[in-house]
């Protein structure tokens, strides 16, 4: 009998320390050992255990104390599993649907032993890309369709082959790990639980290419990530798996991690080369494009932690095996990160194509409290909302550009009813005017603007001519700006007023924010027919806004009231409402 536990950044955070130590505890002076896995994609229900008993079957318990890690490990030793704290089959749909390429060994192998990788097929790929040799590689890469997972979707054999055929002495494979889009953590979770597999993908493009070094830059808000890195690389260098003569070739290869300082525009590739290199990190126009003069002015590959985690299954099982799932353009499939008002949040991975609808709905369970869906933004600050009529949109890179939105790396982040799409749009642009590196005009005084204009409509100041002027700042800033962080800055504030012009006309012409989020469109009252008098309300209160004698009900002045909403968490009877609009 085996047992897995979750112990990715996510079920450590949730408490995967304390069960380690309860079911360690059970199982002392016993033959049952805990193996320590990476994130298996079950966010919602960390920590996580997966049980697999001696005849194959695989059980699953969530939402585990070090207590019911405890007892857990006692039914084991009894011969009895016990029946507390299983997913439900329902939480199991969250597995149904799903087919797992890149996310196959996270949650399954242990990611800091090279023994476990290997075990499961690990480097079988790189011994077979050896004999392919650089055509034929580049070969299986065009037939299975890939496109960079970055955002982009650029044909990944057309960059490998483009470094080929660059002429240098030296040259680079880069893995972008630079994951900075609010919302979005699937190459964490790659990284942290099959690091593996994103190296023996480097390893191969290498060989496509003629490259001999490999350059992860990772941020080092990762740093789980970052140690596995390290460990894994130190384990193929002691197996003889790194440096000269690979597997008895004559291919050598090794690697170099560079931890970023979390700049959101280290993702865009020349402004991490720059990164690379020491400089700041801003982008330059191109071309050159990095194939050609990339890391240190050689010819460089950069490609980022999903498209490298894909490589080692289509070489192993051939191109057009992952060109048989997807769509006609969109090949194989898509890690999703789901977050924000959806009930199973988590990682996704399945076949282009899919909808929307059958992610939230189908996989995740829907919407939190059986609210509303209002929509869905993809792509993160460079992507769009995606209203809730339009969420039987088939995911893939043109069906979804052409609602306004982008694939971007992979975040969802569901929204409901009660989510204002005008505060939305201003979170989204405050992120992307602090993150513009400010080398171009365009973006570092046009978002910045458009942020100034978005925060007099949210205060109940703004007037109809500014929806003219933000679309007309978005357009200058999507044509004049210089990299793909400006280009797409604008997308979140086009797309809300392109699917939620009424939100904003009411915030504007009513001074009402209808999802009663914005503290300036909003006021709160107390029903005095709920209202039994307890008074904590008015203790809670931090502005001593709320008056009224004990077992008789309070009032609210609506000067003083700051909206912090302390009144509305300590009222026990549900006295205290929140209307829209200023009284």
């Amino acid at each position: 009998m085996r047992f897995l536990l979750g112990y990715g950044s996510c079920g450590i955070a949730s408490g995967a320390k304390n069960v380690l130590k309860g079911l360690e505890g059970a199982f002392e002076n016993t033959p049952f050992t805990v193996e320590k896995v990476g994130c298996n994609g079950l966010c919602f229900a960390e920590p996580i255990v997966e049980v697999i008993t001696d005849d194959g079957e695989s059980i699953l318990y969530g939402r585990l104390t070090e207590e019911s890690a405890i007892a857990l490990g006692e039914s084991a030793k009894n011969g009895s599993l016990m029946e507390e704290n299983r997913l439900t089959e329902e939480e199991l749909n969250f597995l149904k649907g799903q087919k797992r390429i890149v996310l196959s060994g996270c949650g399954k192998i242990d990611p800091e032993s090279i023994e476990s990788y290997i075990e499961n097929g690990g480097y079988e790929a790189l011994k077979k890309a050896l004999e392919l040799g650089s055509d034929g590689l580049i070969e299986e890469i065009k037939k299975s369709g890939l496109r960079g997972r970055g955002g982009a979707g650029f044909p990944t054999h057309i960059k490998w082959q483009s470094a080929k055929n660059s002429a240098g002495d030296e040259k680079y494979i880069v893995c972008n790990a630079d994951e900075g889009d609010p919302g979005a953590f699937m190459d964490r979770a790659v990284l942290e639980g099959d690091p593996h597999r994103v190296l023996e993908g480097m390893m191969i493009s290498g060989i496509a290419v003629g490259a001999k070094m490999g350059l992860i830059y990772v941020r080092a808000e990762y740093p789980l990530a970052v140690k596995r890195l390290n460990l894994a690389i130190e384990q193929m260098r002691h197996k003889g798996i790194l440096g000269e003569g690979i597997f008895g070739s004559d291919f050598s290869f090794d690697f170099r991690i560079m931890m970023g300082a979390g700049a959101f525009v280290c993702g865009e590739e020349t402004a991490l080369l720059a990164s690379l290199g020491g400089n700041r990190g801003m982008p330059i126009t191109k071309p050159p494009f990095p194939a050609q003069k990339g890391f240190r002015g050689k010819p460089t590959n950069i490609n980022n932690v999903e498209t490298f985690a894909n490589v080692s299954w289509i070489i192993s099982n051939g191109g057009e095996k992952f060109a048989e799932m997807g769509t006609e353009g969109s090949k194989g499939t898509k890690v999703f990160a789901l977050a924000g008002r959806v009930k199973r949040g988590g990682l996704v991975e399945v076949p282009m194509g899919l909808t929307i609808n059958d992610i939230v709905f189908g996989i995740c369970g829907g919407i939190k409290d059986d609210r509303e869906i209002k929509a869905v933004q993809m792509g993160g600050p460079s992507g769009g909302c995606i209203p809730k009529n339009l969420l039987d949109t088939p995911i893939d890179y043109e069906n979804i550009a052409k609602t306004g939105a982008i694939m971007g790396s992979g975040g969802m982040i569901v929204m409901d009813e009660k989510t204002c799409m005008v505060d939305m749009a201003k979170f989204f642009m405050d992120f992307t005017s602090k993150e513009s590196c400010g080398k171009c005009v365009p973006c570092r005084i046009g978002t910045t603007r458009m942020l100034e204009i978005l925060e007099r409509i949210v205060d109940g100041k703004g007037n109809e001519s500014d929806i003219d002027t933000l679309m007309e700042l978005a357009e200058s800033i999507k044509i004049g700006a210089l990299c793909g962080l400006g280009n797409s800055a604008p997308n979140p504030v086009l797309t809300t007023i392109k699917y939620f012009k009424d939100e904003y006309l009411a915030h504007i012409n009513e001074k009402k924010c209808t999802a009663k989020k914005c503290t300036a469109l909003i006021s709160y009252t107390i029903d005095k027919t709920l209202c039994k008098g307890c008074s904590l309300c008015s203790k809670k209160c931090p502005n001593k806004a709320i008056s009224g004698e004990v077992k008789k009900s309070f009032s609210i002045n609506n000067e003083l009231c700051i909206r912090c909403g302390q009144c509305i968490a300590s009222c026990k009877f549900g006295a205290i409402k929140i209307e829209s609009g200023v009284k």
